[in-house]
Order: structure tokens, then sequence, then C-alpha cells
């Protein structure tokens, strides 16, 4: 049962899609990728999420296929330990514990029992490429604990290592040195590039390396936007390298293609650049990616290829350079100004996403819908430059209005200040801009929300700013002899202190005054249905209140250092969340009583911004009084790190919809010579019945809704009645109903036109049937009389007689 599961905090989304670099599978079916403790698996050709692999304690920071069975994956983690997993099934197979915090995972072909992983020993900043030996049991948890050593004093980016030349050397950059291990001679060949600080040699630093797959090749990214390629590095001074230079800024990501003839680069233009035969004319791009390119990925097969962005973003693309998937996760704005919100229409949960939009996420698929851009202006990505940020935004009651708030300032007194109305436009299915208002305020808005009266005929509008005002806006009309429209105006001024004043939503009269000592207001929220009459508010100072708005008196007050305060729009329950030094701690309550009726204490180690609570479409069952506070409503709470939790019973695995799962073992099934033959003769099969059943006047039932064959199919086999039982109902609900005739009824000397004609007849004369029998059993009237099958067909041949004579005389 639901109440004995154990309620615990859960991460549902928002980890980082790009920290790591993107892993396909062998026949490009899926895609792998790192999000926080947990590794996804997602289909490259419907971008849904198949399988969440879960077991890791601690932040995964590499994956690799098995180079042995490509239907396995390498996973490891800060945690320690190296995973072995099967990603169809979503199974973990082995766990390999080997004691060090790992930074990186490297997988080759040629060391069948080994993997190569990035470690730090001594100094938290100078990092060691070890190889682990795997060693075979058939227990579940293995100790790794031999470790050779291959490189030191490298970067613990994945970006910075590459092994080319399929495994025979390894290559290594960091800052201005570039080192080459070779496994055969067992020595190490170091390159440095001038450091000076020169303007020609300022930005030699070494961003990246990729090594060619079949040659002795290795190409560097550096700061200053060029790409070297690097050959003999096998001697210390016969070495030679050539440039290619397009990028304008630092290379963040390069990869050779698994032929090698092509080398892929990317960086902050959002574009991929492809270099074909290394040569500098010979190039194509993809441009207007949305974003800065952080990894490239190529798939084993070679036909695709995949980009991680700084906006957490994925992007799957074919061979010939066109995008044919996005896989979008939550956007991590620098600051979430807006706070959570719920997107009344779609439940979706909406926040800052990129520079200047606002992101409609889907807590259930944890991909984002859309973006609605606010701003309306073109980014530029410098960062000296101010922008105009979004800072505020409020959604109407039903959803059918949007208002945002945002605002830019280079100095102290000059500020820019825009507010916006966005209408939902049915239509277009997407919010339309309907208002502008420039300095709505004298100073920053603080808050705004919408009367939320179901009542209210017209929506209202309230903004409070730090000038001591808050304006109260209505919707009027605003048609003229062009069109029909309306538009928003400022009705009504009111200014104030610190103190919390209550007021009159129709007549904006001033009804009572609370003065708080206890230091400056940080959250007030009004209790919902049975609990109405209470106002909360919280201090910085770290007191909770509770006031009555009848008899005007404070009801209770704690001492908690309130940091989010949430109110549930389908109960009395409000959540507040408190931060110390131990973490941060969720307490339920309803406003009527001081009493919290549920306590989760370290919810968090870092500190909790932002809560929401989400409506369930499908209420719990929770039984216990505990968690009773759950059943129609979910809580999701965003932590500093931008991290999105939840508390559920259902792991991230178990949340997954059915649909995806069943696309993963259709997927998964193999495609053999019979397989094809058989298909082929059953689509056949198929057709052929489809035309027969179209030219049919007469349809089977279907059997779908056959009790029958349902309770055949449905029913266990232990408790099914005898076969003799089952046999009639079976048989008589295969046989067609006296209603339809059958072909062998109709005369040969009737043509398809009286056919049709008998048929509608016969239709009316069983519906009169019906009806004359309701008749005489309900009044009690004469029987009319019924003609005979003979009497039926002289009645047609008499229809057939041609009387257009008639109209002659």
């Amino acid at each position: 049962m639901v109440e004995q599961e154990r309620v615990r905090v859960v991460r549902c989304g928002g980890s980082e899609l790009n920290f790591r670099r993107a892993v396909f599978s062998a026949d490009s079916k899926y895609i792998f990728c790192v999000s926080g403790d947990f590794v996804k698996v997602y289909s490259t050709a419907t971008e849904e999420c198949v399988h969440i692999l879960q077991g890791h304690r601690n932040l995964v920071t590499g994956i690799q296929l098995n180079p042995n069975n490509h239907l396995q994956l390498y996973s490891c983690s800060f945690d320690g330990t190296i995973k072995l997993w099967d990603y169809v099934d979503g199974i973990l197979i082995k766990t390999f514990i080997v004691g060090h915090k790992l930074h990186a995972l490297f997988t080759v072909a040629r060391a069948e029992d080994s993997v190569f992983v990035t470690i730090n020993k001594e100094k938290p900043d100078i990092f060691q490429l070890v190889s682990v030996k795997l060693p075979k049991s058939s227990s579940q948890e293995i100790e790794s604990k031999e470790l050779s050593f291959v490189l030191d004093y490298i970067n613990q980016s994945p970006k910075y290592i590459a092994f080319g030349n399929e495994g025979e050397y390894v290559a290594a950059v960091r800052d201005f040195y570039l080192s080459v291990y070779f496994f055969k001679k067992k020595t190490t060949s170091r390159f440095t590039l001038s450091s000076s600080r020169n303007k020609k040699h300022a930005k030699n630093n070494f961003t990246c390396v990729a090594c060619h797959p079949k040659e002795d090749c290795i190409a560097t990214g550096h700061k200053d936007g060029k790409i070297r390629l690097w050959r003999n590095f096998d001697d210390d001074k016969k070495y030679t390298y050539t440039c290619l230079h397009w990028h304008h800024d630092m290379v963040m990501d390069l990869a050779f293609s698994v032929t090698g003839t092509s080398l892929l680069s990317g960086g902050r233009e959002s574009v991929l650049v492809e270099w074909r035969d290394a040569a500098e004319k010979n190039k194509e791009f993809l441009p207007r990616l949305g974003a800065t390119i952080e990894h490239i990925s190529v798939s084993p097969a070679g036909d695709l290829f995949c980009t991680s962005h700084s906006d957490n973003k994925i992007i799957v693309i074919h061979r010939n350079l066109e995008a044919s998937a996005v896989i979008q996760g939550l956007v991590k704005d620098s600051n979430i100004f807006t706070g959570l919100m719920i997107d009344p229409r779609t439940k979706a949960l909406v926040l800052n996403g990129k520079p200047g939009h606002l992101q409609f996420y889907s807590l259930q698929s944890d991909k984002q819908l859309y973006n609605l851009d606010i701003v309306q202006q073109e980014y530029i990505n410098d960062y000296g430059l101010i922008q105009i940020e979004l800072t505020k935004a409020a959604f109407g009651c039903y959803g059918n209005w949007l208002a945002t708030v945002e605002q830019r300032q280079e100095k102290e007194t000059e500020l820019e200040l825009q507010m916006k109305l966005w209408m939902y436009n049915k239509k277009t299915q997407g919010f339309v801009l309907n208002t502008k208002v420039n300095m709505p305020h004298e100073d920053h808005i603080t808050a705004l929300c919408f009367c939320n009266a179901e009542k209210s005929e017209n929506p209202t509008l309230v903004t409070a700013s730090k000038d001591g005002h808050f304006k109260v806006w209505i919707l009027t009309d605003d048609s003229d002899i062009y069109k029909k429209a309306v538009g928003w105006t400022c009705d009504f001024v009111v200014s104030f202190e610190e103190i919390v004043t209550i007021w009159d939503s129709e007549t904006w009269e001033l009804k009572c005054t609370f003065c708080q000592r206890a230091g400056k207001i940080r959250h007030l929220c009004f209790g919902r249905l049975t609990c109405s009459k209470y106002l909360l508010g919280a201090t910085e100072n770290g007191i909770l209140c509770c006031w009555n708005l009848l008899s005007c008196a404070l009801e209770w007050s704690a001492k908690l250092n309130v940091r989010v305060m949430e109110p549930d729009l389908n109960s009395e329950n409000i959540a507040a969340i408190s931060h110390s030094s131990m973490g941060s701690d969720l307490f339920v309550f309803k406003p009527s009583e001081p009493r919290p009726l549920y306590i989760q204490k370290n919810i968090s180690r870092e500190e909790v911004q932002w809560g929401v609570f989400v409506p369930r479409d499908v209420p719990e069952s929770f039984t216990s009084e505990a968690y009773q506070w759950l059943n129609r409503s979910q809580f999701y709470f965003l932590t500093k790190s931008q991290s999105l939790l939840t508390l559920s019973t259902k792991s991230p695995e178990e949340k997954l919809t059915p649909t995806s799962k069943q696309l993963l073992a259709e997927e998964s099934l193999p495609t053999t010579p019979f397989y094809f033959i058989l298909g082929k003769h059953r689509q056949q099969q198929d057709e052929k019945l489809n035309a027969a059943l179209e030219n049919e006047l007469v349809q089977l039932p279907l059997t779908e809704n056959i009790p029958a064959i349902s309770e055949l199919l449905h029913t266990p086999a232990h408790v099914l009645p005898s076969a003799s039982f089952l046999c009639s109902m079976f048989v008589n609900s295969l046989l067609l109903s006296k209603e339809s005739k059958s072909a062998e009824e109709i005369p040969d000397d009737v043509d398809m036109e009286e056919e049709k004609e008998r048929d509608d007849s016969d239709e009316e004369n069983d519906f009169t049937e019906k009806v004359q029998d309701t008749d005489n059993t309900d009044l009690g009237e004469d029987i009319i009389h019924q003609l005979s099958k003979s009497e039926e067909k002289e009645l047609r041949k008499f229809r057939k007689v041609d009387y257009s004579w008639i109209t002659a005389l």
C-alpha cells in the first residue's frame, strides 16, 4: 500500500545534461547522458527518455560503452565506483569499488579487462590518469584496487584527454603543454607552446584535444580560436603542426569522424564546423544552434553527431549536417528572479530560461515544452554588457493573462523599467503581447499578482514597488473603428511603508493595519479554503506570524527562519522551508493551528530558494495522517544550484511513462530474415482483408467488444470455468445478428438501387416496429398488419414500372 512506502526526496529534473559528452549506442538508436547522479537513456528518433540508470550516490562524471559488449555501459562517479549497466533493460550488472574520487572515464578496445580514469591523490588541482583493472568475479560488488599510473599533471575534464590510433597512445593537454604517452614504448613526449604575454602568443592555452582514430594525428583547440594538427609527435625534434582558424573565440571541443576524414569543432559562436580532409578551404557549417557548444560526440556507426550546449540542450545531427532531434533539459539561468510558477493551462513549470525568455517545463516528461520570448531583442554574448533582465512574472486565474516585468540599470539613476501584459490566443496556442507599459513605477517592482477571484468578471492586476506605492491595473475597452480590442490602464494608487495593510479589492479602501515589530516582512500569503481568514507573514529576523483577519489580532507566532513559504491551492496546507548551517528543513502546517502536520529534516544540504505546489491529475491515496497533504498536490522546490527536487515514493525510473518503456521494448526486437518474410506476408494479408471489409456490406463485430473473448484473455486460467460452458457463449458471440440480411435473401431480379431502397425501407420498418411495439405495450393500441415477403416482392415490381408517360398528358 502507498502509506507503507517511505516518502523521500527525489531528484526530478534540472540536472545538467551537458556536464559530460553524450555517448551513442552502437546502432545509434539511443543516446546516453549524465544527469546529476543518474544516467539517462534517450531515443534518438523520438527524443523520449526510455530509461534512467540510478545507483550512484554522488555526481556521475563519465560514461562509456563497453568495447567488448555494445549492449553494456560503464559509468563512474564521485562516489568512487565504476558501474556496469545493461542499458536495454536498465539493470545494474556489476559495481567496481575503486575508492578514489573519479573525475573522468575512458575505455579502449585493446585493454579488455581495464578502463582508464582520472583521479587526484595529493593536491586538489593536480590530476592523474590511471588504468584500473576490473577483475572478473561472479559477485555483484567487486573491489578494484589495482591501479597503474599513466600520465601526471593533467586536467580533470575529459575534453583534455584523448586516445588515438585504436589505443596506441594517449594525448593530454593542460595550460600550454601537450603530453603524449605511447603504450608500447612506455615513453612520454612533451611539447610546449609559447606562453609570452605579447598579442601573438597571449592565448595559446590548450582548451581541448582529439585524436585521429586510425592515423598518428592529434588535433588541439586553443583559447585564441585556432586548431592545431600535430604530426610526427613520436619525435621530440621532428614534430610539425598546421593551423586551422575560423573561430573568433576559444574552441570548446573537437571530435573526429569515425573514418577520420572530417574534424568537427564548436565554440561560443553556436556554429558546428566540419573541416573535411583537414583543409582550410573545405569547411561546412551548421549555424544558429542557439547556445555555446560545450561538447561534440560522434556515433560508432558514423551516421549521427550530437552537440551539447550551455543552455542544457543536446542536438542530434545527421551526417549531412541537418538537426534531427533536440533533447532540452531545464535551462539554468544565472538568477531565477521570477520564482517557480505553474501554468494553469498546461500544468507546466514556468521560470526564467534563456536570457529574456520564460521557459515552460514539463514535470512529467522532464523536458522543456517551449520558450516564450519576453524581451524580444537579440541577445549579445558579451561579458561586460549589461543585459535586460526578466525579473517578475505572474499568471491569471485561468491562464488567459500573463504579466511580466523587465528591467535594465547601468547606473543608480538610469533605471529602464517595462511591464508587459500577454493574452492567450487559442488559435496560435500561445501568448500574444497585448499591452506594454513603460516605467509603471519610479523604482524597482518588488511583486505583482492577479486578483484570482473566480467571480470577478474583469481581471485585475496589482503591482508593488520600492517607491512606496502599489498600483491597480484593470482591463478596459480599447476598440476603435478598425478593430475591437482591450487594454490595461492604471486605476488606483496607494502609498504605504513597511507595515502590513489590508485593502478591499472592490472599493480599495483600507480595512486594517498590522504593525510588526519583529522585523521587515519577507513573505506574505493568505490561507486557503476554510483557513482563508488567516494571513501569514515571515520576517527577516526569523519570526513566523499568523493574523486573524476577522478579529484583526495576532493568532500565533513561532521562531522559524523561513526562506520559502508556499500555499497549496487545493487544500488548507502551507509549506515553509527554513535554512540553517545543517541544511534546509520542511514544515507543513495549517494556519488554524501552529502544530505542524509534517516535518522533514535536511531535505537539502544547500539553500532552497523557491518552491511550488503542483495539482495532481490523479489524486494519491495516502492514509497516513503525516502524508495526507500530498494527496491532492505535489510539492517541488529548487535549490541554489538549480536542482529540482520533490517528495515522492517513486524513483525516477518508476515515474517513466509506460509508452516510453513499450517504445524501448519494440525497438530492441531483432529483425531477422524470417521476420521480414513473415512480416511482408502478414502485411499483404492485412491489406487484402481491409479491402474486403471495405467492399462488404456486412461488417463483423470487433473482437475487443466480445465478452467471451475478453473473458478468455483476461481471466486467470486457474479460475476460468469449464470449456464446455464457455464454448456456447463464444460461438454465439461470433454469429451475425438477425437484423443484417445475407446476400442469398436478395432476389436476382433486383438491382443495386433497389437493394439500397430495401435496406432503407427495412430500417424504417424495423424502427416503426419498435415504436409500434412500445406503443402497444404502453397504450394498448391495435397491431398494424405486417406485409409478407411475397407482398413486398410484388410491391417492388410495382415500384419499378415506368410512369413517365403520365407527364406527357
